[in-house]
Order: structure tokens, then sequence, then C-alpha cells
């Protein structure tokens, strides 16, 4: 099995477009708002979800944009989110929907009110069984770090925050991308896209025939030009920045969900962060399991690079050179960090 050589990038998406709404901001915006986002020795952890939620989008909606299907009740995008404790980096891990973890017994499944004995699971199936709280705790005991906030985007909040940006983002391809699941088709190029469109586009799998591994370096590239485009109108503008932080946000109760005003000053704090100081990555796997009834086909992680990588974010370094996480059997799987200012659309 040939695994996509994987990438690092400048902020996160739906989460993707989670960290867009954060990366920068005028500071007359803050002027009153209350203290409150932690900040420890070694640095921010913000985990970002995005879920597969359809709550608020129209059947108009759902037919052009191909959102008809059910919801899977899980998160179809993780990324933990590392600010350093000089505010002067920022690293982001996609770690892939269907890795292999295990979920402890004893815990209660808020869709059934049973509890749980000890079994093995997706990680995207934390969210499905115990919502947020059971997120967070289950990304902690895979990484070995402390998550300090969380944030989840469903379909719509997505969709209506990259609306707020003018004019659209835009996304590039040098190849056609067409997946019949998500009704995406784009011909080699740039075009600019808004909310339902660009759903189509961080969410297809089958556009390239890298299936989540392509899927995940789209959410990158995108978070990173919704970026760029924010620079233009959007972060001289405080009540436009207000607003679509808290669209972003939402009103839903989390474990500890950070809150809109501390999105706005972790913007704040970022403003001046050049692209190149900015990186994203995949977490290093080895391989695919064979597929576990009940559970379904899953991706390894690689235990020695996965662990080196979580390792420099406990200490509040750099993410490490390939050659130091990459399998060694998984040639392929070249853990391959990049700056931001690469994956701009020109």
């Amino acid at each position: 099995m040939e695994f996509p050589r994987l990438r690092n990038a400048r902020r996160p998406l739906l989460a993707g477009t989670a960290l867009a709404a954060l990366a920068a901001l005028a500071p007359g915006a803050l002027a009153v708002a209350p203290a409150g986002l932690p900040s420890p020795e070694k640095g921010l952890n913000l985990l970002v979800v995005g879920v597969d939620s359809r709550k608020g989008v129209t059947p108009e909606e759902k037919e052009r944009f191909h959102l008809g299907g059910k919801g899977c009740d899980c998160t179809d995008v993780m990324m933990l989110v590392h600010v350093s404790a000089a505010d002067d980096r920022v690293s982001v891990v996609s770690l892939p929907r269907d890795s292999l973890t295990s979920f402890p017994g004893g815990h209660v499944d808020r869709r059934t009110g049973k509890t749980h004995a000890a079994h093995r699971a997706k990680i995207n199936g934390a969210w499905a069984e115990g919502g947020s709280a059971f997120t967070v705790s289950t990304v902690e005991a895979m990484t070995g770090l402390s998550v300090h906030r969380y944030l989840e985007i469903d379909f719509r909040r997505f969709m209506d925050t990259v609306d707020g940006v003018d004019g659209g983002v835009p996304v590039c391809t040098e190849q056609p991308l067409k997946d019949p699941s998500t009704g995406i088709d784009l011909q080699p190029g740039t075009k600019r896209v808004t909310g339902g469109e660009a759903l189509q586009y961080v969410r297809s799998r089958k556009a390239d025939g890298q299936m989540d591994f392509g899927r995940i370096r789209k959410q990158q590239k995108f978070v990173v030009n919704t970026l760029h485009r924010l620079h233009d109108g959007v972060l001289d503008d405080p009540r436009r920045l207000k607003a679509l932080a808290a669209t972003l946000r939402g009103t839903a109760a989390a474990e500890r969900g950070i809150s809109t005003w501390e999105l706005l000053r972790l913007a704040v704090r970022l403003r001046d962060l050049p692209p190149e100081r900015t990186e994203f990555a995949t977490v290093p796997v080895r391989g695919f399991h064979a597929p576990i009834e009940g559970v379904g086909s899953t991706v390894g992680w690689d235990e020695k690079g996965a662990g080196e990588v979580f390792r420099r974010l406990a200490e509040d370094r750099p993410l490490p050179a390939a050659a130091a996480v990459a399998p060694s059997e998984v040639p392929a799987a070249t853990y391959r960090p990049a700056t931001g200012s690469s994956l701009i659309c020109p």
C-alpha cells in the first residue's frame, strides 16, 4: 500500500477554518475583552475538530453541495494546534480520522446511555460515544499531551465562516479534481470558492486517489489561503472580526471550549507571525491494519515517529525533520513539514 507524503503548513481548518479566524487581528477589537486564555510555560495546545453534522443546513444546500447523506455522528477532522509559549511559532498536527485506538471501559455512551466495556475503535468515534469531554481525554491519552482548549466546528459554522471572507477563498490544483461523493469538479488552476463549495473541497476524499491523506493536505492548503485572504479587508474591521470569531465558535457548551474572546486574544498574540513560522504535519503512520469487526479499516501510527512529534510539542520545540520520524518500512509515508507560505495559491 503506497502512502502519500505527509505535510505541514500555517493554521488549522474545519477544523479547518479554526485558526483562520485566530491568526491575526487589529488590537482595537480587544479593548474590553476579559482575560482567561491559559498561557502554559510549554505552550498552548488547542484541539480543533470538524464534526460531520448537517444541523442548520437547508434542503437546498444539501442538494446543491451533495450533503444529503446521513451524518456519521463523528469527527471528520482532528487537528492539534500548538502555540509556542513565546508566540513565535504555531505547529499543527493532523490526526487521521481512521487512526486505531482503544477506548477504556466505564464511560457512558451519550447516545444509548449504556456503559461501555473497553474496546478498540477509530479515534473519530470518541465524539460519537462521549462528546467533547471523551474526545479530549482520548487525544490526551494517545498523544501524551494536555489539551488546554477545544474548538468544535460543524458544516453550518464552517460555511458561514467562509462566507464571511469577502470574495471567497482561493483553491488551486495542478490536476483535475472530481469527486462524485462531494460533487467537487475543479479544473487545473485557481478558483475562489464560498461556503458550500469550500465545504465540498475540504471534504473530498476521492478527488485525487489519496483518500484521507489527500483530504488532509487540501484542508491544510485551505487554511493557509483563508488566512491569506483575511488580510484583504477583514483584519482592520474589529466588528467583522468579532462576528467572524463568534460564528466560528458557536454557542454550544464543550469540555474546555475556547470562548470567542479567547479566540480574539489568541489572534492578537499571533497577528505578526509570518507564514514561515507556522507548520502543519500529519502524525507519522506505519500502515493500514486488517479490517476489525465492528470497527472497519484503520490506520496505525508509527509509535516511534509519532512519539517524537508529540515529544517536540511537549517540549515547546519545532516539529522534527523527516529523517527523525519517517518509518523506514513505509518510505512513501515520508513525514515532511512545509511552511504556510509554500501552500498559498498563486
